[in-house]
């Protein structure tokens, strides 16, 4: 009898107590597991999380969201699932579309999913939709081109891409550096259409400062990307 693949949702949470129990039970209609990482919540996400069924990892202290991703790559690496799905805790990313961003890794057609907002028609903030432009043009010039969201959170990662990914960066440059590190790897990326919801969701930061931050940390890895090419030429 064949078995049945294994699909975890990874969830970075940091004070979204009032959604992210939602979230986690959503996720849960399409997964075998969800794992959230409570990343130095002073409210009770970490109870509404564990509480709505998740298996739960708790940062004592906020480390940043590139820090909660390389979490929860650790815990998916012990795990070893067939695919991994990682979304937001606010709930700006629709469960029902995980179903969708896992079919091409099940399929052996990719080992990395991109939810892209362009693609799902997303109404995009134009600020938000600028940065995200500026900061995709350097990963589309030397890794992937046809990429259109490099800044979506909303991804399925395959075992290979599990296994082979280790997240550096604390930030949210976090989510460049592992499509700069795939593209290293040789992973196969595919981007599917995906509508995010951006109704109360507050940055926690500047965007301008956000977007400058991320930019840096583009360019960091675009230029080891383009130096591991030439010293394999």
């Amino acid at each position: 009898m064949r078995r049945r693949p294994l699909v975890i949702a990874c969830i970075p949470a940091h004070n979204e107590e009032g959604t992210v129990g939602w979230v986690v039970r959503q996720a849960l209609k399409y997964v075998g597991m969800v794992v959230v990482c409570d990343d130095g919540s002073t409210d009770a996400t970490y109870k509404e999380a564990k509480r709505a069924g998740a298996l739960v990892v708790r940062h004592e202290k906020n480390r940043g969201y590139g820090a909660a991703l390389r979490t929860l790559f650790s815990v998916a690496k012990k795990i070893d699932p067939d695919a991994m799905v990682v979304l937001d805790a606010d709930g700006q990313h629709d469960p029902s579309y995980i179903p969708m961003l896992v079919e091409p890794v099940l399929a052996g057609e990719a080992d990395i999913v991109v939810g892209s907002r362009f693609l799902g028609g997303t109404d995009v903030p134009a600020y938000r939709e600028l940065g995200i432009k500026v900061i995709t043009w350097p990963i589309r010039f030397v890794a992937y081109p046809g990429l259109k969201d490099a800044q979506s959170g909303f991804r399925a990662y395959s075992r290979r891409a599990v296994r082979l990914i280790d997240v550096v960066e604390r930030g949210m440059g976090a989510s460049t550096e592992i499509l700069l590190k795939g593209a290293i790897y040789g992973l196969k990326l595919r981007e599917v259409p995906v509508k995010v919801s951006y109704r109360g969701v507050v940055p926690r930061i500047s965007p301008w400062r956000h977007g400058l931050l991320v930019f840096l940390v583009t360019v960091k890895y675009t230029l080891m990307h383009l130096v591991k090419k030439l010293v394999r030429w």
